[in-house]
């Protein structure tokens, strides 16, 4: 596995339930895998001879992160490695330009766009106006609103982008869908994920989302149009809007387990890490059904002064409480806004997980032990 990250922790712990030895490469030498896995190899994962070097001998290869050597993973898959989700849809899902491309191709209804190369472009399509690196964003980077020309100016990205009209957002939807290589596929319910606004991360999420029973139908076809049409293998989330008349538009596509399918770890009879090695190594897919009538999923990030070894405040009481899973990421420092693990609540309808959410956020809190 490419990347050492929270996901692919999670993953391995699937995996050891099959007795599956998941080998990982990531550059970081205190990677949340690390202890976990059966061989850790410390590399850059845009290294195409250090990804060939890692990956030869394996069975099967896959990342949990998307930014990884499309040119060494190609190199394997020509040597007979097994490789999932295939380069070529990486080198695709890599740049948001060509994602947008894909979707015009495709009759995927997306935000309307235009490609700029550099930040004098930046009021091609006038303001406000959507603003996202072409390559490199991640759990929020990458990404911003900017709302006039002066805006623009003072912290505009100045290199090549994607602009976007701002869609008239009511909700922010997921969809996790998973495709074998046998062509059979798996759609999760739909989930409705809440943001915050102040550094673009996921707050928390809930499922299933608050919407009606067509626009349920009409966001897991969609998911499933943008998986067919690729002819993808593997776990993909596809990230949604539904604006304030009901139509809905696909924001983004990630080729990976996701932060809005954690909760099917307690919520769901087959979690999206265990579909994900399902699909990596060909096996039938699982029940993607609820196991309770709603779930919620809040992130755990690093107070704004957090810094140094990581403190849970609060972890003890929330511990005592009903239907909570917490999840710690392992990770052995914290900074402001990291993600450093999360916990799942399941409970008898979305009104009640989502008090239960609430709760939550002010119990428990990721300080340091050397705040500023």
């Amino acid at each position: 596995m490419l990347g050492g990250g929270q996901l692919g922790r999670m993953m391995i712990q699937e995996a050891m339930n099959w007795d599956v030895r998941v080998e990982v490469m990531d550059p970081s030498p205190e990677a949340s895998c690390k202890h976990l896995t059966t061989r850790f190899v410390q590399a850059d994962l845009k290294d195409a001879d250090a990804v060939v070097a890692f990956g030869q001998g394996l069975d099967a290869i896959t990342v949990e992160i998307e930014h990884v050597s499309v040119e060494g993973l190609q190199r394997l898959a020509d040597q007979g490695v097994e490789v999932v989700p295939r380069p070529s849809h990486l080198g695709l899902i890599q740049d948001k330009g060509l994602q947008k491309q894909a979707f015009d191709s495709w009759g995927i209804a997306s935000a309307p766009y235009q490609l700029i190369e550099s930040l004098e472009e930046a009021g091609a399509m006038g303001f406000p106006i959507v603003q996202k690196l072409r390559k490199g964003g991640y759990d929020g980077k990458g990404v911003q609103i900017l709302k006039t020309p002066e805006d623009a100016q003072a912290r505009g990205f100045d290199a090549p982008c994607v602009l976007e009209q701002a869609v008239d957002i009511d909700k922010e939807l997921s969809v996790i869908v998973a495709r074998s290589a046998r062509g059979e596929t798996a759609v999760y319910p739909v989930v409705e994920a809440v943001f915050n606004p102040e550094v673009n991360l996921v707050d928390h999420l809930m499922a299933p989302a608050a919407i009606t029973a067509q626009q349920e139908s009409d966001a897991r076809a969609l998911a499933l149009n943008v998986v067919t049409s690729m002819d993808f293998v593997g776990l993909l989330a596809v990230e949604m809007f539904l604006d304030r008349d009901g139509g809905l538009w696909v924001n983004e596509v990630a080729p990976r387990t996701h932060n809005s399918g954690h909760h099917t770890i307690e919520g769901n009879v087959c979690s999206q890490f265990e579909q994900h090695l399902r699909a990596v190594l060909d096996l039938p897919l699982g029940d993607t059904g609820p196991l309770h009538p709603a779930s919620a999923m809040l992130n755990l990030i690093g107070e704004p002064d957090a810094h140094g070894t990581p403190v849970y405040q609060g972890l003890e009481e929330v511990l005592t409480l009903p239907n909570v899973h917490v999840h710690l990421y392992g990770k052995s420092t914290v900074k402001p806004h990291r993600k450093m693990g999360h916990v799942t609540v399941t409970g008898p309808d979305i009104d009640s997980v989502q008090r239960d959410v609430l709760k939550l956020r002010t119990l428990l809190k990721v300080c340091g032990s050397n705040p500023d």
